[in-house]
């Protein structure tokens, strides 16, 4: 692969990861206006932009149901589903580094969840990068001495449920169709949040659906550009562009929110991340699928996008 060819990826990876941060800034704007239910479901609808894009030569919509797994595929409906619902709780009550500093924890729990239902070996390095991770949590969330929210309980959540959806594809993604994947995300976030959206239904204003309409569009827009950085440039080093997304969140927090993170946040950020690293750089040792963007997988498009690169 060309140096070239490698610098396009890791630009496209970065314009993607840019688009999901502008994605995620678009549902905050909103600021809980509308139930985190309605904004998930119709970000989903927004969200079916990106399939015709996504889809190989040959594929069609009705394969989105087709599975080789169906007990897998309902996890991973269920999980994507759960998993917007909490991105959105998250951005809707927390600062958006505080935000993203929870939902990196993603790849520890990767970590921990192979080594209970894959049975993988952990050796020593990746326990100490999920030891740093949950170190760094504790410092950013300070209990006893900070009052903790539901936004704090969503972050977390979103983390998890992006996890579940990795351990579900290393399952059973040699043996399925990546837009099967994908449906069972977005079929899951369509299903799931309509039907609890409905009590509280509320007829978005102009500037909600403009802000809806942006937060649907773009995390397609950043799934189609994460489809092109891994089809130049090796996962490995797009892997690591997703934790530009903090840059991303201290700017708009500080320009658009008004937030403010002190020291100790910061320090918690950094040992967040660098446990995040030093899980991406034993996965690439290891040979085993990345992480994809976390906090950007409102209807799994990010993984669909990821892992269908890596098996062309």
């Amino acid at each position: 692969m060309s140096t070239d060819h490698t610098l396009k990826g890791i630009l496209f990876a970065f314009a993607a990861f840019a688009a999901f941060s502008f994605s995620d800034a678009a549902v905050k704007m909103i600021e809980g206006a509308l139930s985190s239910f309605e904004m998930a479901f119709l970000g989903a609808v927004f969200g079916l932009t990106g399939l015709p894009f996504l889809m190989k030569r040959g594929d069609s919509a009705l394969d989105m149901l087709r599975t080789t797994n169906r007990p897998l595929w309902l996890l991973r409906a269920f999980s994507a589903a759960f998993g917007t619902i909490s991105s959105v709780t998250a951005f809707t009550h927390l600062p958006m580094a505080e935000a993203f500093a929870l939902i990196f924890l993603l790849p520890s729990f990767v970590t921990i969840m192979s080594v209970l239902f894959l049975k993988e070996t952990v050796g020593i390095k990746r326990w100490s990068a999920v030891a740093i991770g949950f170190l760094g949590v504790l410092i950013v969330l300070r209990p006893g001495f900070r009052e903790l929210s539901i936004g704090h309980v969503g972050a977390v959540f979103a983390g998890l449920s992006g996890a579940i959806s990795i351990v579900v594809y290393r399952a059973i993604g040699p043996t399925e169709k990546s837009v099967s994947l994908y449906g069972a995300g977005v079929i899951g976030s369509l299903v799931v949040c309509g039907l609890l959206m409905l009590p509280s239904f509320a007829w978005p204003t102009a500037s909600q659906w403009l802000m809806l309409a942006g937060y649907g569009l773009l995390a397609a827009l950043a799934t189609i550009l994460l489809m092109y950085a891994t089809s130049y440039a090796p996962a490995a080093l797009v892997g690591p562009t997703q934790y530009s997304q903090m840059l991303w969140a201290v700017l708009f927090g500080y320009l658009i929110f008004g937030d403010v993170v002190d020291l100790p946040m910061v320090l918690g950020i950094l040992l967040i991340i660098g446990s995040g690293m030093l899980t991406l750089a034993r996965e690439r040792a290891r040979g085993v699928p990345l992480p994809p963007a976390v906090a950007a997988d409102p209807q799994g498009n990010a993984m669909a996008a990821v892992d269908e690169a890596l098996d062309n």
